[in-house]
């Protein structure tokens, strides 16, 4: 018997308006007191009338374009009746058969596997629920800050067949949520939620179905992308041992992800479609969203695939380092800005290929590290662009050297100063001059008598203590690749 596993994901994205879904109420409740941020229409009074928000309206329909779905022109919203504590209303206002966005697309390089498309199924906007808060007195209390805060639903496409695909996509959605700047997409701080739909089928030899689909099982709380991936391949075997035992599941049910645990609990049956009776939401009139389709069409920036591959081809970067790039949506502005600073430096003639290597080199290792060291980040750094170019620049024209170059960019950071006022400072003069490099080489063999007896004797490893005692005298200023040719020349 040979099982093909078949997995979905519905996922929550919390858009970053500044307030609520249908109400002026604020929509950032992180360190509020509960029950702060509410109002008639967020705790459900009845008589309360929904106003739309213009802004989410706008990021849904920007977030559509982006996975190349189509637009629905004639919306609407529907009541998606159930009752929890946290719904007060006993109801949710939902999109049902007019969402914004169906048949949309998403393209994700998953290692190991290559590209990998997978289909959206549809994208909705709905408000959010209240945050049931379990006290340690055995009762359950409802905190409203967080009720009809505005969220997109994507549903995919059965189209994952592996846990890695799985997580692949939800770090790929993050980035384009952060890039489109709609959504802080934080999965810990709940911007961003998933469930996870997983089944199996039986195949062929060639991968072809042989039988119907079983009811799929759907798996809550994963708040990482650790969690997707291990909740995924939880799944996937305790379904396979069923199978196996031949008690496939038979019904639709709902899982809980236990991260302390690593496993799934059972929690209940899955409702379907026809259990929460939709009908069309009688407050709010249908939505006409021609208008915002033209719009945003014009304004849609490049998304983080195509930006992904630019950087390779435009500026020579590796796969792995362009990828750690646009990650960091501030990084990758910065980026931008020095490499667009660096083409226009004439003295650079370096290949391509090397000054990548050295921006990124410098980018993602030595400068963070300087960063961290000063409690900031790209985002706050004090050095512009331009002014990192500048060092950059002399690094790679030979004058200034990386190691002096450390202390340099330090200094930079440290007290706001320029590139010269630094190296300055430093004592940062590279030296160039090989009169004065071929004078330091023959002062430390002199005073290393005994080491120079061994190394002509055949103990060739004392090199590196010679080159290092060349470049502490020279005090970080000597070319390495001048002074170690010098020094090979001289021993």
């Amino acid at each position: 018997m040979r099982l093909q596993p078949v997995i979905g994901l519905e996922t929550h994205v919390e858009l970053s308006t500044k307030t609520k879904m249908f109400c002026g109420c604020s929509a950032h409740d992180q360190g509020a007191l509960p029950n702060t941020h509410v109002c008639p229409i967020c705790t459900g009074h009845p008589g309360t009338l929904p106003v739309p928000n213009a802004a989410a309206l706008r990021y849904a329909v920007l977030l559509g374009l982006a996975l190349n779905g189509a637009i629905t022109e004639h919306s609407k919203f529907d009541r998606k009746h159930y009752f929890y504590p946290d719904l007060p209303k006993a109801y949710q206002i939902s999109q049902f058969d007019l969402p914004v966005m169906q048949n949309g697309e998403l393209f994700i390089d998953v290692p190991n596997e290559g590209v990998v498309r997978i289909g959206i199924e549809r994208m909705h906007l709905e408000e959010d629920s209240a945050k049931n808060i379990h006290g340690s007195d055995g009762k359950t209390y409802v905190d409203f800050n967080r009720s009809t805060v505005p969220l997109c639903e994507i549903v995919t496409k059965p189209d994952f067949r592996t846990s890695a695909q799985a997580k692949a996509y939800v770090q790929e959605l993050r980035l384009l949520v952060r890039m489109l700047g709609i959504s802080e997409g934080d999965l810990e701080r709940g911007h961003l939620r998933c469930d996870v739909n997983v089944s199996l089928r039986e195949v062929d030899e060639a991968g072809m179905p042989t039988g119907p689909m079983n009811p799929k099982t759907e798996i809550k709380n994963i708040n990482s992308f650790r969690a997707v991936e291990r909740a995924v391949d939880y799944e996937i075997a305790r379904q396979t041992a069923l199978w196996e035992a031949g008690t496939p599941p038979m019904v639709t049910t709902t899982r809980g992800w236990n991260d302390a645990n690593q496993c799934t609990d059972a929690q209940r049956t899955k409702e379907d479609s026809a259990d929460y009776r939709y009908f069309p939401e009688p407050d709010i009139p249908p939505l006409d969203l021609r208008a915002l389709v033209v719009e945003l069409t014009r304004s849609l920036p490049e998304l983080p695939r195509a930006k992904r591959a630019r950087f390779i081809d435009e500026y020579g970067f590796k796969p792995d380092a362009a990828k750690q790039i646009i990650d960091d949506a501030d990084l990758a502005h910065y980026t931008e800005a020095v490499m667009s600073e660096l083409a226009e430096d004439v003295m650079i003639t370096s290949p391509k290929e090397t000054v990548a290597k050295l921006v990124t080199g410098w980018l993602l290792t030595k400068f963070p590290n300087i960063l961290t060291n000063e409690g900031k980040s790209i985002a706050t750094t004090s050095i512009t662009p331009a002014h990192f170019a500048g060092f950059l620049a002399r690094i790679m024209t030979g004058t200034l050297t990386p190691q002096k170059g450390l202390e340099v960019l330090s200094m930079m950071e440290h007290d706001h100063s320029s590139v010269d006022d630094a190296s300055m400072s430093a004592g940062a003069v590279s030296m160039n001059d090989s009169t004065a490099i071929d004078s330091i080489v023959v002062d430390v063999l002199n005073a290393h008598p005994a080491e120079f007896d061994r190394y002509k004797n055949g103990e060739t490893k004392l090199f590196a203590f010679f080159l290092g005692q060349v470049m502490r005298a020279a005090k970080g200023n000597a070319n390495p690749a001048q002074a170690t040719e010098t020094l090979k020349k001289a021993l």
